[in-house]
């Protein structure tokens, strides 16, 4: 799993524990690695920092998984972002180059990374999950740039299409497509908008509330189960009906 340490996926790697996988946990920071080893005392978290936008140390990684488990039964790509910080709402005519590849670096790039290695893995196993994390943004709503929109249909889209070339190695490809969630990064950004704000967010969603790191974990997990068997190909909005 990667982006493991930290917001929804930090929320997955609780539900797999608590279920009996073994998780490899990847994240490029080590302190934030280290946290989660803390709050997870004694479960069965394997930390593997890396960046995953380098394909050696994506690879690097997939071969610890492998050694301590011989095998990779669900792969789950978390990471993902806007790289415009504070900046999220820039429009295009104001966006440099370097912003808009850097958006895409930093969503894509991981996501094929590790399928890319981890893809072989399960062809030999016969049998595998992965699970992307998209965004409602995919369709140019929320509140994200034209970079961000793009990077995230990108994942829909490749996740579609990775479905159709594994299906027949009983490897399941599908995505969620999270609406506004209060990770802690999240949640530090919205305090600092004024209250009526704020107010309008939370009236956009028709559960009457912003999704919490533990409401998107649930449908991952849920889509990395045998419940989910014969889904593939398919983004599921975890939106609060937004």
């Amino acid at each position: 799993m990667t982006a493991a340490a930290q917001g929804i996926c930090r929320e997955a790697v609780r539900l797999f524990v608590q279920d009996g996988a073994t998780v490899i946990a990847v994240d490029r920071s080590q302190a934030a690695l280290d946290e989660l080893l803390g709050a997870q005392s004694g479960a069965r978290i394997i930390a593997v920092q890396a960046d995953c936008v380098r394909e050696p140390e994506v690879e690097a990684a997939v071969r610890r998984a492998l050694e301590v488990s011989g095998k990779i039964d669900i792969l789950v790509n978390g990471i993902g972002g806007s790289t415009l910080s504070g900046r999220q709402d820039t429009p295009v005519d104001e966006m440099t180059l370097e912003d808009f590849l850097a958006t895409l670096q930093i969503n894509l790039v991981p996501t094929f990374l590790l399928c890319k290695h981890v893809v072989p893995v399960m062809k030999r196993q016969g049998s595998g999950k992965i699970v992307n994390v998209s965004s409602i943004s995919a369709r140019g709503e929320g509140l994200s740039n034209a970079a961000y929109s793009a990077a995230k249909a990108g994942i829909t889209s490749f996740t579609r299409k990775l479905s159709r070339e594994v299906a027949k190695w009983n490897i399941n490809c599908n995505a969620i497509a999270p609406g506004l969630t209060l990770t802690d990064r999240i949640a530090r950004s919205i305090e600092r908008i004024p209250a009526d704000v704020q107010a309008s967010r939370v009236a956009a969603v028709p559960w009457g509330r912003l999704a919490t790191p533990i409401d998107q974990a649930k449908v991952i997990f849920f889509l990395a189960s045998g419940d989910a068997d014969f889904m593939t190909g398919v983004t599921v909005d975890v939106t609060g009906g937004q």
